[in-house]
């Protein structure tokens, strides 16, 4: 019989997160204890309002599963008998690392993965362009900045002040839903000058169709309008690259189908993450390995992680230690 917790947890996060839709000083997580015997597995998922979750809703939503958890169901089972979101991603990366532990066997083998150390972006919270310069300038051992956009606001003069501040830099922006139909043509433009490499979500979800009528300057990857394989088709010619994250897609079982459908229809892949810990983004290293851009800087923002943590060395994130997941 495998035993079930779930707790809340928050931590702080070290300078407020600034996105178009709201501003952010603590990171509020889920966490997911399996306990079999002497073995232990643990998953984090990160409740997302957007897509009307809860730290409330994900824990009721995780209690419903104790029962049929607790009489051995698996992974691949639970993607079947639970809606995609932040529950199921904290139970399935659970159930990875339980298996991990009680076969005494890496992640990575179950998985069929060989890990390796990814590159990951830096992200610069959307303010005013004086600001955004400043902290582009004081991320200088990130040569990868994801810099958010899509405020009220100028938003070329921002990306042309980060630009200044950072020609070395690769740029990936974020609009997070904040453009419209009336500036999205301007906003690209400013993005293209400014040697942006990737653009993402500039419309929001359901009001995106547009994007398959207008040229791309820079490559446009879908983020909201993405959570799991099915969602794929009606992206075709609206975006070249999907964002995958697990708490989007209901844990790494899904996340790894939806990156395999997503090059077979010709996506480019980033993988992405929430406002999270370590053990938040250590399964998603492994789903991230071969992805076109990483984005798991969720630790690096925060004012105190976990421990033991992930190793970041400068901009590179190594693989987790079985004492913290798989």
């Amino acid at each position: 019989m495998i035993n079930l917790a779930v707790a809340a947890e928050e931590f702080p996060i070290a300078s407020s997160f600034n996105i178009s839709r709201e501003r952010r000083t603590i990171a509020r997580v889920v966490v997911v204890t399996l306990i079999d015997g002497d073995h232990q597995g643990r998953g984090e998922a990160v409740p997302y309002p957007r897509y009307g979750e809860s730290v409330e809703g994900v824990i009721a939503e995780i209690e419903e599963m104790r029962e049929a958890i607790g009489h051995g169901m698996n992974r691949f089972a639970l993607r079947e008998g639970m809606k995609a979101g932040a529950a199921r991603n904290a139970l399935d990366c659970a159930l990875i690392d339980l298996e991990a532990k009680r076969t005494a066997r890496h992640a990575a083998d179950i998985l069929g993965i060989v890990p390796q150390p990814l590159l990951t972006a830096y992200t610069i919270s959307v303010d005013e362009p004086s600001v955004m310069s400043e902290k582009a300038r004081n991320a200088a051992e990130y040569p990868l900045l994801k810099v958010k956009l899509g405020a009220p606001g100028d938003d070329a003069a921002r990306i042309a002040a980060v630009r200044k501040a950072r020609p070395d830099a690769a740029l990936i922006v974020d609009a997070n839903e904040g453009w419209n139909e009336r500036n999205l043509l301007l906003n690209m433009r400013a993005c293209a000058n400014a040697g942006v490499e990737l653009i993402e979500q500039p419309l929001p979800a359901g009001r995106d169709g547009v994007l398959a009528t207008v040229s791309h300057p820079v490559p446009i990857c879908a983020d909201e309008s993405v959570h799991v394989a099915a969602d794929l088709d009606k992206l075709v010619k609206r975006y070249d690259a999907v964002n995958v994250k697990l708490d989007k897609a209901g844990g790494v079982t899904e996340a790894l189908d939806l990156i395999k459908a997503a090059r077979e229809k010709n996506f480019k892949v980033m993988m992405g993450c929430m406002l999270t810990t370590s053990l938040g983004i250590a399964p998603a290293i492994y789903t991230g390995q071969g992805a076109d851009f990483v984005d798991l800087d969720g630790p690096l923002l925060l004012a105190h992680d976990r421990s033991p943590g992930l190793i970041f060395e400068e901009s590179k994130v190594n693989p987790p230690l079985p004492e913290l997941w798989g």
